[in-house]
Formats: C-alpha cells, structure tokens, sequence
C-alpha cells in the first residue's frame, strides 16, 4: 500500500480511538480509561526535563491531544503497510491496549487511569483494538479502491 492511504487508515484509526476515549470519559467517570491524564503526565514530565515552561491546564490538554493522535496515527500507519490489514490492525490494537495497561507504571506515570479497575484494563485493551480495527478496515476499503 502506498504511503498516503496507510497515513489515511492510521489517522482513521487514531480519531476513532480518541473520540472512543474521549466519550466514554464522560459517559463512565468512574471507570473510564483515562489516556488523557498519562498524556498529559508524560508531558509534563518531559517539559521539566526539558526545563521548558509548564503550560495551563487547557493547553496541556490540548496539546495532548494532538500528541495522541498525531502518535496513534503514526502507529495505525503499520495497519495498512501490506496484506491482511484487519488482522494485523487487531494484532497492533491488542498490543498498545497492553502496553497502555502495563507500561504506565513503570514509566512513572502511575498505574490509575489506565489500570484501576478491571473494567478500566478491559476498556483500554478494547479501545485501541477497535482503533487498529478501523485503521485496517479503511486500509483495506482504500486497497480496494
């Protein structure tokens, strides 16, 4: 696949995940996966190792929103490198739903908003599956065309 279409299904993949989290935040306070907040705390973090200026909260977030779909579309991008788009869209899904679960932690961005409750760990897993998924189905719509 040529690289405008792969850029295509990965940024397809990455706003569906996004507007997935994004919604359920406010639909599920109490349990939703909240990538927001560890975006947000990475970011923080590398600005003070930066000794760069702390931005407000408004433009944190912001700018951690952009960070995540400009990242997750670079990495949705992969979907829609070669044949098999959906498996290989559900195969990277599953694996940064992990890596959103697991990784926290030991990053120092703490283990909550991803990983509270059992239905948290699920969710994440879920969202960034389905954010793999959409990638690899508008991969293979745009194969097509």
């Amino acid at each position: 696949m040529k690289p405008l279409p792969s850029l295509a299904a990965g940024f397809a993949g990455a706003l569906a995940l996004t507007a997935l989290h994004e919604t359920v935040r406010r639909l599920r306070p109490e349990d939703a996966p909240r990538m927001d907040v560890l975006g947000m705390r990475g970011l923080r973090k590398l600005l003070r190792k930066a000794d760069a200026p702390q931005p407000d909260r408004d433009t944190l977030f912001d700018l951690t929103m952009a960070g995540d779909i400009l990242s997750n579309g670079l990495y949705y991008t992969l979907v829609g490198s070669g044949k098999h788009a959906l498996r290989r869209g559900l195969l990277l899904g599953v694996a940064a739903g992990v890596g959103g679960v697991v990784l926290p932690g030991p990053m120092g961005l703490g283990e909550g908003p991803s990983n509270r409750t059992p239905q948290t760990r699920a969710m994440t897993v879920a969202w960034y599956t389905v954010g793999g998924l959409v990638a690899g189905a508008v991969a293979q719509a745009l194969r097509k065309r």
